[in-house]
């Protein structure tokens, strides 16, 4: 399986495209003005307790308060506070973690109102993105991750993950780092750290320790509540989870970011920094790539995948909904039973894509085709479990019910990626009356010839839809030809699969859409 990354950078947000074998198997949007990323640690300041609920609301700089509930504080809350307290107390001295004297553990089944009180600096950590109208979700259980390891301070723990194949690598590597940590810190061996040397884990064990010091001088310096330790880009922490052997290339079309990139890939695996290649042709890069079509196909209500074979997928605030339908598809060989079983395996496949692609969590419910024998049934259920196996995000899958119905729950820690792609016309907004279209080429005429002689701007790009851009290159003398002649070289038009039918938006040489509207206000 080959593994590209594909980045998209616009002056709004990042979009970033997992490809596996071509296909779009995951998709992140990252604004560029967010900072409540999740892994971001904050100094919050408790603003309300909340009994019933066993959990206090903080506040860590969002317009809503940030939810941390009892379980979430995590054992070691006394010392991690103790340590928090130390800090704020001697801002000229800072503390050695390893000589920290760890309190006892907080009581599981305890109460919010004996740990936290109002006015309370604490430190946190955000564990899920503000979704809908709640606030980030928060813990106290602090941890920096790498891409081999995880560091947690105030923990002594050595844990190696369960998808390490052999016991005799589980036992080395739990050797291996609980020979290297710095007394006072737990660390959590992510599977990727599998058959690495104990070089490759030492730097990168540095590394992570070195942020969590230059996170404390942070507490320090800082006066009220503020970010006190960033996590890495979207981007990089994308590369960061996923980055293995079947990584051929990742495009990039932003210098800056391409820089970001490249030099993470040369910190994490040099002999493979080449792969970071930087995007330099006119056609958008999702366009280039074949995502924007794939985009196109596979979000929106109605999803088909095989045959003639369709999903309709339905959100509600408490769920999300799957039909399976098996729509004109031919009958097999095997009957009612064998169509409904080959539709449900194909519809597994895609549901499982789907999941990870629009970063669906919380519960799920998936009305499959019915199946009378039990193993049709159970042969459905292991194909889910197998197509899961490589989403990242946690998961858990419930067998068939009588009613044919396959419940799961998945992690969720950001919104739901949810794109519109039904396109409302341009020129008659839902109307159904538009203007006659033979003279939108003049419109557009009318358009530029405003930029280029009345706003003065003399470099611009028309993204157009392919058809019309198809339509005013035709010709040995073409339309776009003559634009270019009468209005100069700094004209450049380009086909875009994300501009509906009749539409068009003009961009200046930065990348930054030019609104029409705007510009005549200012010049007025």
């Amino acid at each position: 399986m080959n593994s590209e990354l594909v980045v998209d950078v616009q002056p709004s947000e990042i979009s970033i495209a997992l490809l596996e074998d071509k296909k779009l198997v995951e998709l992140n949007h990252e604004s560029r003005e967010e900072s409540f990323a999740v892994g971001n640690i904050y100094l919050g300041k408790v603003r309300k307790i909340m009994p019933g609920l066993n959990a206090a609301f903080v506040d860590v700089g969002h317009e809503k308060d940030a939810f941390l509930h009892y379980l979430d504080l995590g054992s070691n809350f006394n010392t991690l506070y103790q340590f928090t307290t130390q800090i704020l107390s001697d801002r000229k001295k800072v503390p050695a973690i390893q000589k920290i004297k760890l309190l006892p553990e907080i009581d599981k089944s305890g109460s919010i109102n004996d740990i936290l009180k109002t006015g309370q600096d604490i430190l946190v950590q955000v564990a899920k993105e503000p979704i809908s109208t709640k606030g980030p979700r928060l813990t106290a259980e602090i941890s920096i991750a790498g891409r081999f390891l995880v560091l947690i301070p105030f923990a002594d723990k050595v844990s190696v993950s369960q998808k390490i194949r052999t016991d005799e690598e589980k036992m080395r590597l739990k050797q291996l780092i609980q020979s290297i940590k710095p007394k006072g810190f737990g660390v959590i061996v992510r599977t990727v750290a599998e058959d690495k040397k104990v070089a490759e884990l030492d730097n990168e064990l540095r590394i992570l320790v070195k942020r969590w010091e230059e996170s404390v001088v942070k507490i320090q310096q800082t006066k009220g509540v503020s970010l006190i330790l960033e996590e890495l880009g979207r981007t990089v922490g994308i590369i960061r989870d996923l980055f293995n052997i079947n990584f051929k290339s990742i495009y990039v079309n932003n210098p800056e970011i391409f820089t970001e990139i490249k030099d993470y890939v040369d910190l994490i695996a040099p002999e493979r920094k080449d792969i970071v290649k930087l995007y330099k042709d006119e056609a958008p890069i999702f366009d280039n790539f074949g995502i924007t079509k794939q985009i196109k196909s596979s979000f929106g209500k109605t999803v088909s995948f095989k045959s003639g074979a369709y999903l309709i997928i339905e959100h509600t605030e408490a769920l999300h909904v799957v039909d399976v339908n098996s729509g004109n598809r031919s009958k097999s060989s095997g009957g009612q039973e064998g169509n409904a079983l080959d539709v449900n395996l194909a519809a597994a496949d895609e549901i499982a894509r789907q999941l990870r692609l629009r970063d669906m969590g919380g519960i799920i419910v998936v009305d499959f085709i019915d199946m009378h024998e039990n193993e049709n049934r159970q042969k459905l259920f292991d194909r889910m479990r197998d197509k899961m196996a490589d989403d990242r995000a946690k998961h858990n899958i419930l067998p068939l019910s009588k009613f044919g119905l396959m419940q799961m729950t998945r992690q969720r820690v950001r919104p739901v990626t949810h794109i519109d792609i039904e396109e409302t016309c341009p020129t008659c907004f839902g109307t159904g009356k538009t203007k006659p279209s033979i003279l939108f080429t003049d419109q557009l005429e009318s358009k530029i010839d405003l930029l280029v002689n009345k706003l003065k701007v003399k470099e611009f790009i028309l993204h157009l839809h392919p058809y019309v851009e198809a339509y005013i290159s035709r010709g040995i003398i073409s339309m776009k030809s003559k634009w270019k002649l009468k209005y100069g070289r700094g004209c450049k038009i380009l086909a875009s699969q994300q501009i509906g039918f009749l539409q068009y938006k003009f961009y200046d040489k930065k990348g930054i859409e030019i609104n029409l509207q705007e510009e005549i206000e200012k010049f007025a």
